[in-house]
């Protein structure tokens, strides 16, 4: 098949003007604008080639034409049969339109890949495609689009890293995803740090198929890698195996366990008849103005109740120590460490892009969308945390012998 040259402006612009009075649209299926974009590209094609062959045979090589390959693209404009020239020794790259590309304009692929990051599925966007262009992808055409957000995704991933981190929370969400035909259950674990510029970053998200210190250490390591030297307290809900693997990575960084997590597991061994009595026992603890005072509530706690429900108060007694770090701190950094909520928003936020998710088709696809809900929240994090100014003026007084004039440098 050798490719068609031949493009009548003034019988296009008579077919168009027909067109147009006969209610014939501008782009989508059958659209007016069509045949011209196709020959538009047809011609560029055919330039890109000449200046392939041009330089080939500059460089002694034999290579010439070998007819034309044809496939089926949309565009913005329509749907039409596009002719791309062949080389004989098969290594003519086009760039105007590459190889395997179906969807024309990066714009319709911003649009594509701007509706998946909002949660919506395949068929919904195809459906929507249909709506406005009058044509439809198909489920892999629209994941192959998507796909091009994995290189900025591993980039991400591998971005450099602050030397100090201020506070780490860290958190997981569980998944479910098809691996081998078969449904699996994914571990999402998502690492938010506080820099010492004021500002929340998620530092990075892992995916895993459990938890455990071996796996913490892997986290904590690449941290290292990028550039992390020093955290000063990270938040956890008591997550397995990470005061193990951070006692090894990070020898320094002080544990504070979720409060709220503590209450809340406390809370299920409590009847109702003496839930609220507990409850204000409890406020007593964690309310405390001072450690010393929160100590002597908590032994009155145990006297009082540790007999009659040992399961709501041996929490508070064994992990006491991760439990009241926040009580070495000012008002201004307990409110900010003593619970992970700043991870449970971020998580909310994620799930409600993935919640009609009843299985993802990959660990890609999980990713994918988790690394675009991140994006998205980006102004979220840019902005800076109240009473940053009397936060830091603490932290440099408390950590003056780990924090240098260049950890200050964005």
């Amino acid at each position: 098949m050798e490719p068609n040259q031949d493009f009548n402006f003034e019988e296009f612009k008579a077919e168009a003007i027909k067109g147009l009075y006969s209610g014939k649209p501008l782009t989508g299926e059958n659209g007016i604008f069509a045949p011209m974009l196709k020959h538009f590209l047809e011609q560029s094609l055919q330039g890109e080639m000449d200046s392939h062959l041009s330089s080939e045979r500059a460089n002694g090589s034999v290579n010439r034409r070998n007819g034309v390959s044809v496939k089926r693209v949309k565009s913005s404009a329509g749907e039409f049969e596009l002719q791309t020239p062949r080389d004989r020794l098969v290594n003519f790259e086009p760039s105007i339109v590459p190889k395997r590309q179906v969807v024309l304009t990066e714009q319709l692929e911003g649009q594509i890949i701007s509706m998946y990051s909002r949660g919506m599925s395949y068929s919904e966007i195809g459906k929507h495609l249909q709506e406005i262009y009058a044509y439809s992808l198909s489920p892999s055409e629209i994941s192959s689009i998507t796909d091009k957000v994995i290189p900025m995704l591993r980039e991400w991933q591998q971005r450099p890293l602050s030397s100090v981190y201020v506070v780490a929370w860290l958190d997981a969400m569980y998944y479910k995803v098809r691996v081998d035909g078969k449904v699996t259950t994914r571990v999402l674990y998502s690492v938010i740090g506080l820099n010492l510029q004021g500002k929340k970053e998620v530092l990075g998200i892992y995916l895993t198929e459990s938890e455990g210190a071996k796996f913490w250490l892997s986290v904590l390591q690449d941290f290292k890698n990028r550039g992390v030297d020093d955290i000063f307290i990270a938040c956890v809900d008591g997550l397995k195996g990470f005061p193990e693997a951070i006692e090894a990575t990070f020898p320094k960084t002080q544990t504070q366990l979720c409060v709220v997590h503590q209450i809340r597991n406390s809370l299920r061994f409590i009847p109702q008849k003496h839930l609220k009595e507990f409850i204000i026992d409890l406020k007593a603890v964690y309310q405390a103005p001072v450690l010393v005072v929160a100590e002597e509530n908590l032994l009155v706690l145990s006297e009082k109740w540790g007999k009659i429900y040992p399961k709501a108060v041996e929490g508070w007694i064994n992990n006491w120590e991760k439990l009241s770090v926040f009580f070495q701190y000012s008002p201004s950094i307990r409110k900010i460490i003593y619970t992970t909520n700043t991870i449970e928003a971020y998580h909310r936020q994620i799930r409600k892009l993935t919640k009609t998710k009843g299985a993802f088709t990959s660990d890609n696809a999980l990713l994918k969308l988790a690394y675009l809900a991140i994006i998205n929240m980006d102004k979220l994090w840019n902005k800076t945390v109240f009473a940053w100014k009397e936060i830091l003026s603490e932290i440099t007084i408390i950590f003056a012998d780990r924090i240098g004039k260049e950890d200050f440098e964005l």
